[in-house]
């Protein structure tokens, strides 16, 4: 989504009335870092811009300083080459410290058209006089070069104990897009599934995820890889037994079937009387081997589990 997609979708979006505030434009002061707004009468045609081109994937200022977008980005010479979508800034009152910024829609007359918020309390397009500009500044990349490698963002996702992420495969999938909305869920940044600047810098400064004390405790239940293993711990723990034995139910009829002619081989090999004692003992040690293996499988998954690897 372009920014100017996102800023035209907020149009008619207007300060709340009396004591109460708009939670959107709340919102907007928390995209650009300033989360100790917390009413919408302050100045907000900063926030506004500023929310729109993270939104994106550019970097804004991040100040509610209007005029701090003049050494913003790449100049542009004149309403001659502007294009919509170029952030503009106007004077306001007669301090020159304060102003005005939004976004470029079209030059018509002795005005400008612009896309912007905090205009008569609300987002709407508005026109001011060419004579109160003060410049025009163009982002400098592309949104595809602005934003963050998908690599990088799901292998700190992982790292952070965000395992839904699958593969780090650099794709925007299903998996990460339900990583990056948990990841947002735990630290309160609002539940989008945009990776904007916002969510980078989160991810830099973020503790691992935390487990709960009856997930680390607990085991997974009606997981088939445990049950599958149990299963085979048992099957192992009867026929290692049996093999010790030699009393393995289900062999006795091949053993009888086979006797003739193991017997006539074996003893052609002159290995008779070592390698019959022998054979039970292997056969256990067979099954022992899926014992180990069995158990080592179930102890990955319950371990899994309670470090939330899955679910």
């Amino acid at each position: 989504m372009t920014h100017m997609t996102l800023a035209r979708s907020y149009l008619g979006v207007k300060e709340a009335k009396g004591s109460a505030d708009n939670p959107k434009i709340i919102e907007m002061y928390r995209t650009v870092g300033h989360h100790w707004v917390e009413h919408d009468e302050v100045a907000w045609c900063a926030a506004f811009v500023g929310h729109c081109l993270e939104k994106a994937g550019f970097t804004s200022t991040r100040k509610l300083n209007a005029r701090s977008y003049l050494t913003w980005g790449e100049k542009v010479a004149g309403l001659e080459q502007a294009k919509e979508g170029d952030v503009v800034v106007f004077t306001r009152g007669t301090s020159a410290a304060t102003g005005h910024v939004a976004f470029f829609l079209k030059a018509t007359g002795s005005q400008v058209e612009v896309l912007g918020g905090n205009q008569s309390d609300g987002v709407t397009i508005a026109r001011y006089a060419k004579s109160r500009l003060l410049g025009i500044r163009r982002t400098m990349r592309t949104d595809a070069a602005q934003q963050p490698e998908m690599k990088v963002i799901q292998q700190q996702l992982k790292d952070l104990g965000y395992f839904e992420v699958g593969i780090v495969d650099g794709h925007y999938g299903p998996r990460t897009r339900a990583a990056v909305l948990a990841f947002r869920a735990d630290n309160g940044l609002g539940l989008s599934p945009d990776v904007d600047p916002v969510l980078v810098e989160a991810l830099q400064q973020a503790k691992p995820r935390t487990v709960s004390r009856e997930r680390a405790e607990g085991k997974p239940d009606g997981s088939r890889i445990v049950k599958a293993a149990d299963a085979q711990i048992a099957t192992g723990i009867v026929g290692m037994a049996g093999a010790a034995a030699s009393v393995v139910v289900p062999a006795v009829e091949t053993a009888e079937r086979a006797k003739d002619v193991t017997e006539r081989t074996v003893g052609i090999l002159n290995l008779t009387d070592w390698l019959l004692p022998v054979l039970p003992w292997a056969g256990a040690a067979v099954f022992f081997v899926v014992i180990l293996l069995a158990w080592k499988a179930k102890a990955a998954r319950i371990e899994d589990y309670r470090t939330g690897k899955t679910p």
